[in-house]
């Protein structure tokens, strides 16, 4: 989870950051795309190297997360591959691999940096905060503020407004809120809200992110356009009002 008194990147343009994730391993890569979108990138997946060459070309990221091994070719090749088209992209090998040799391959291959499985998510996301700075593909927002719409929000105050008018919300309603502005227009599970906001695994807990998704909205939405809405079925979206 990003810590709250760490500034949002995004793309120089204000647009999201791209971040193009390679593993065969389906709970590796979900693991990686939740904690990634949290921090407010755009996250594409890839789970062959020709995929990921593909992927590359059509979307363009900023930084890639890549698995040395992969089912068709492996992740040396996928890098030389996509940096035929994109040279500067930098390069993050994921590998179960520990052995000096395999590191200094993937390094002296053209990899900017490398992280062993098991990994943390902590430290996956700082080395990837440090490539894109270095990279130059990445700027702070300013004062960690998140705005959608006519709602904004200061991450390092706490202070959240409405058209101007301030509201006050308790610590808990603040990270759901924080969580919603952080992903606009963007569907989230009860399941992924337990877990970003009250680190629950799933399991019978779904009424707590209903009760305070309804506290939100008479903060929020009461009197105005409403920005929660709910998708029976598959979760929560916030976005600006219509």
């Amino acid at each position: 989870m990003s810590s709250p008194d760490r500034q949002q990147l995004t793309r120089p343009d204000g647009t999201p950051i791209r971040v193009l994730t390679v593993d065969d391993e389906p709970a590796i890569t979900e693991l990686l795309r939740m904690a990634l979108r949290y921090e407010g990138w755009e996250v594409t997946t890839a789970d062959s190297g020709l995929g990921a060459v593909q992927a590359a070309r059509e979307v363009r990221p900023d930084v890639i997360v890549l698995d040395i091994m992969l089912p068709d070719f492996d992740g040396l090749e996928v890098m030389r591959r996509i940096r035929a088209d994109q040279p500067d992209v930098p390069v993050i090998f994921l590998t179960a691999k520990d052995a000096v040799d395999d590191r200094i391959s993937g390094l002296t291959a053209g990899g900017d940096d490398y992280v062993t499985k098991p990994f943390s998510l902590e430290e996956l996301v700082a080395r990837l905060r440090g490539l894109l700075r270095r990279s130059g593909a990445t700027t702070a927002r300013p004062g960690s503020e998140l705005v959608v719409g006519d709602l904004r929000m200061d991450e390092d105050s706490h202070e959240v407004t409405r058209a101007g008018e301030p509201i006050h919300l308790t610590a808990t309603e603040f990270e759901l809120l924080r969580f919603l502005m952080r992903n606009p227009r963007r569907v989230l599970s009860k399941a992924q809200i337990l877990d970003r906001v009250w680190n629950y695994d799933f399991g019978g807990q779904a009424n707590v992110v209903e009760l305070y998704i309804s506290y939100l909205r008479k903060k929020i939405d009461s009197g105005r356009e409403p920005m929660i809405h709910t998708l029976r079925g598959a979760g929560y979206v916030l976005k600006p009002a219509a």
